[in-house]
């Protein structure tokens, strides 16, 4: 068995499986990329980890740095189990509509955790470290303008799925929240094979779905470049839980809403395509929304 010293050196190499249920053509495949195996339970462990390790190489952050981050959630987690591991001091703020779960998993890490008006959404978030940035010296990661959240999916999300489907992929399908994972992912395999379809899934107008969004212009994310985009889909509040509930109870495969608004989007790809390979990306753990309504 191979001995780690870092839990860094966990992130990453995370395991394709195939979801039989979403596709009715046999020569369709549809494949999970089960993120939840990052040692922080999700894909943002990812950019979390690039994000500190670049800030501290280059001298933006060091252990006196007050950090600050708004996040909805994977992105916290990801950040305090990566700060508590290097002796640095974080301040997570999300709104007040955040499951329980992140909440005090946060907490659990030793970060300071702010929640803001439910009413104002991430953008209430945003605008609260904005303004801790500008006013009291606070130092922001900003995964929605770092390059370095996409880049961490350039130099190890696109390269593996490259890698585990021997380059046989056709389409790739993610839910965009900072858009990273697919801005990363869609530059590495595009290079790799231009002709391959990237999807990103969004919210249908007006729904609620934890960890995507439909920004609104003033807060689109600075690293999203949507000509790396071939389609966006919207996907509503049912058709996410229903199937987030169904990959569950079917395939035995525990995650949250976004990850069934990503399956749910990659089986009716699969169902206009007469062959092909498709992944997406199953974000997170299902075991950080128990708190909700996802699985009642």
């Amino acid at each position: 068995m191979k001995l780690f010293s870092s839990l860094t050196q966990l992130i990453g190499n995370t395991p394709l499986l195939e979801v039989p249920f979403l596709s009715k053509n046999p020569r369709v495949k549809i494949y999970g990329k089960l993120e939840g195996n990052n040692p922080g339970g999700s894909v943002k462990d990812r950019a979390a980890f690039f994000m500190m390790r670049k800030a501290l190489e280059s001298g933006q952050i060091n252990e006196h740095t007050k950090i600050i981050e708004p996040t909805s959630g994977n992105t916290g987690i990801a950040l305090s189990m990566i700060a508590c591991s290097l002796n640095l001091n974080l301040e997570l703020v999300m709104p007040e509509s955040a499951s329980v779960e992140r909440v005090k998993t946060m907490k659990a890490y030793g970060a300071i955790v702010t929640l803001t008006d439910k009413e104002r959404s991430m953008e209430g978030a945003i605008d609260y470290a904005r303004e801790k940035v500008e006013r009291e010296g606070y130092v922001m990661l900003d995964q929605f303008s770092n390059n370095n959240n996409k880049l961490s999916h350039y130099e190890t999300t696109g390269p593996e799925i490259w890698r585990d489907t021997e380059g046989s992929i056709t389409h790739f399908v993610s839910s965009m929240g900072t858009t990273g994972t697919i801005m990363g992912v869609s530059k590495f395999l595009k290079e790799k094979k231009p002709d391959v379809k990237i999807i990103g899934a969004q919210p249908m107008e007006g729904a609620s779905i934890p960890g995507i969004r439909r920004w609104p212009k003033e807060y689109l994310p600075k690293i999203y470049e949507p000509w790396r985009v071939d389609q966006i889909v919207d996907v509503s509040e049912e058709q996410a839980t229903n199937y987030a509930r169904k990959m569950a109870k079917e395939q035995g495969i525990f995650s949250g809403t976004s990850s069934g608004g990503a399956a749910y989007i990659a089986s009716q790809v699969g169902a206009e395509i007469d062959e092909g390979l498709i992944v997406f990306i199953v974000c997170d753990r299902g075991d950080r929304y128990l708190s909700t309504d996802l699985f009642e």
